[in-house]
């Protein structure tokens, strides 16, 4: 489902457990659903490819295998779309995700820019079982330390009103909702500038979709290229 669409309460009718799947289907899987979810657009054989660092013959493999399994609506030269039990998988995968992110940043003191890998690595390895322990020990949380949403245990999650930071308007009062946590360059640029979910900024400047914010009280202005301000959604004031 694009991002566009789903904005605000997002819910999955009840069609009991998710399929059984490979490794490489769920990491298939998520990555269809967080291309759609970041982009609002639709999800092309070739930017699966670039996204999973693999060839399009490999994608095209893959993604008739998960048409045979069907997690996958996908006609030839048409966009890739997940089906119901597609999207329930990909859905159970992020949870899973982004609650061992959550995890990893308050009890183990990572930093947002060092959980993502070690959450790839770990998310297929524990039980829904842990799953839902971790859950409860950390409270429920809603959303993770790059600020998106977590899904709830029946799959639902809430999307916050964003843009992207890179088509926010010049002059606009914006709040950083999210950071798009494949993109170690933005983690690691806003790190810098101390700029964390939460933050309130001015865009001062913005063409081509380099963006110049006037940052928290007291500290200088910013600059930001156009690959990091894509890689931020905002909320934007009214």
């Amino acid at each position: 489902m694009p991002r566009t669409s789903a904005q605000g309460r997002s819910t999955l009718p009840p069609t009991g457990a998710t399929p059984r799947a490979t490794t490489s289907v769920e990491d298939y899987a998520k990555t269809i659903y967080g291309l759609a979810e970041w982009e609002g657009a639709d999800v092309t054989a070739s930017s699966l490819a670039k996204t999973l660092g693999v060839s399009n013959p490999s994608v095209s493999l893959m993604t008739r295998k998960m048409a045979e399994l069907g997690l996958l609506d996908h006609q030839p030269y048409a966009p890739l779309r997940l089906t119901t039990a597609g999207r329930r998988l990909a859905l159970a995968m992020v949870r899973r995700h982004r609650l061992i992110e959550t995890w990893l940043v308050r009890e183990l003191d990572y930093s947002w820019d060092e959980v993502h890998d070690e959450a790839e690595r770990l998310e297929h390895a524990v039980s829904e079982t842990f799953v839902e322990r971790l859950d409860a020990k950390l409270g429920h949380p809603t959303t993770d330390p790059h600020g998106d949403p977590i899904p709830a245990k029946d799959l639902s999650l809430d999307y916050p009103e964003t843009t992207l930071l890179c088509r926010a308007p010049e002059g606009a009062r914006v709040r950083v909702e999210q950071v798009d946590d494949s993109v170690p360059e933005a983690l690691h640029a806003l790190a810098d500038q101390r700029i964390e979910i939460g933050a309130s900024l001015r865009v001062l400047t913005s063409r081509s979709g380099d963006v110049v914010l006037q940052g928290p009280s007291g500290s200088p202005d910013c600059d930001l290229s156009h690959q990091i301000a894509h890689a931020v959604r905002v909320s934007v004031a009214v």
